[in-house]
C-alpha cells in the first residue's frame, strides 16, 4: 500500500520559515518525481514546486521562486519543502505527490498517481 506522509506544518508569523516533509512507503520512491500542491480554502489545488526523481533538477510556481526549495533523499524516501519568508498568502493545505511521469507537466495534478493527506500552513499577518 502506498503511504505519502507529510508533516511539519504549523502557524508561523510572515517573514517566518517552515520546513515540511513528506514520507513515502510502498513504491519505490527514487523512481518517482516528487511534487507540492497547496490549496488555499475556496480556492483551486495549485502546484508549489518539484523535484525531478534524482534530485538534480527542481522547478517551481513564480508566486514561490526563490523562497521555497525542495529537497530529497531517497536513501530514506523523503522529500522536503523548506519555505523562508513565508506570506499570509502561503496559507494553505500542502500536498506533496509522486509522480511516474519523465516528461510530463509537472505543473499538473493528473501527472501524480499518489497524494499524502496534506498539512496546514498558516501564516500570520
Amino acid at each position: 500500500q502506498v503511504q505519502l506522509v507529510e508533516s511539519g506544518g504549523g502557524l508561523v508569523q510572515a517573514g517566518g520559515s517552515l520546513r515540511l516533509s513528506c514520507a513515502a512507503s510502498g513504491l519505490s520512491f527514487s523512481s518517482y518525481a516528487a511534487g507540492w500542491f497547496r490549496q488555499a480554502p475556496g480556492k483551486e489545488r495549485e502546484f508549489v514546486g518539484v523535484i525531478h526523481w534524482s534530485g538534480d533538477n527542481t522547478y517551481f510556481a513564480e508566486s514561490v521562486k526563490g523562497r521555497f526549495t525542495i529537497s530529497r533523499d531517497n536513501a530514506k524516501n523523503t522529500v522536503s519543502l523548506q519555505m523562508v519568508s513565508l506570506k499570509p498568502e502561503d496559507t494553505a493545505v500542502y500536498y506533496c505527490a509522486a509522480s511516474r511521469s519523465y516528461r510530463g507537466d509537472y505543473t499538473q495534478r493528473y501527472e501524480y498517481a499518489y497524494w499524502g493527506q496534506g498539512t496546514q500552513v498558516t501564516v500570520s499577518s
